[in-house]
């Protein structure tokens, strides 16, 4: 949708539901200037929160949807997301009393998804609902859909015949790829997100070790970058010799 017919739909909307400018201004807590630009379709003029504040005033949905030379984009995030997901995988092959599968898909009744990975470990009978996220973007929808899968891990486990008893505990461990905005965005929830998971970093690793108790945990992966063609070899660095001097 372009601006002009982004600014439309707002004053379509505003008009349907009897409200002027200036009552749509209070509502989102801008300007009627503000208000006025946006349904101009001016959105060059107006920051993102503003026009998400009057949308939301309006009970309509914006979705930002980035593109790049056409479907480069998505394998360049699914890259980003492969190499996350192999170096997790990988890390769980150095802990024997923990057995990990990946890409686990699971139909219970009508909710339907895939864990990133779902990891038990029996001695403890404690089961492990990890989330990978290369970008984070929206914050409820994450905790809204790793709570859903928390609630659905022992059913899971058990159609994949992993010997969990009834109502197994789980656990939440939610990885995020290395980035200054990740971290931005993270920062800008942090309330929300240490309310529902306490445990960082610095404390999930001994955890792993002796998981006791049910946690949720969000830590940040140092490197989730694809490898590289070389083979991850060092780049050959070219020297200049150093020339002798004449006797």
């Amino acid at each position: 949708m372009d601006d002009l017919r982004f600014g439309s739909t707002i004053r379509s909307v505003r008009i349907r539901k009897g409200l002027t400018q200036e009552d749509l201004s209070k509502l989102a807590g801008v300007s009627r200037g503000t208000v006025s630009r946006i349904e101009r379709g001016h959105l060059d003029e107006v920051s993102l929160g503003s026009i998400r504040a009057v949308a939301k005033a309006l009970d309509v949905r914006v979705d930002l949807v980035p593109r790049w030379r056409g479907g480069d984009l998505d394998r360049l995030l699914n890259s980003r997301h492969s190499a996350l997901h192999e170096q997790v995988a990988r890390s769980f092959t150095e802990r024997p009393d923990w057995l990990a599968e990946p890409e686990v898909s699971f139909a219970i009744y009508a909710e339907r998804g895939v864990i990133d990975i779902l990891a038990w470990h029996a001695k403890r009978q404690m089961l492990l609902v990890i989330e990978l996220k290369t970008d984070i973007v929206d914050v409820n929808e994450l905790l809204g859909t790793l709570d859903r899968k928390r609630r659905l891990a022992w059913q899971v486990a058990l159609e994949r015949g992993w010997d969990v008893r009834e109502r197994t505990s789980a656990s939440a461990w939610v990885i995020v790829a290395e980035s200054h905005t990740n971290r931005r965005r993270i920062q800008a929830h942090g309330a929300m997100l240490r309310a529902a998971l306490p445990v960082d970093g610095r404390s999930i690793n001994g955890w792993l070790q002796d998981p006791s108790r049910p946690v949720g945990a969000l830590s940040f992966w140092p490197d989730a970058r694809p490898m590289s063609t070389s083979g991850g070899r060092a780049p050959v660095r070219r020297v200049r010799s150093v020339a002798r001097p004449r006797s």
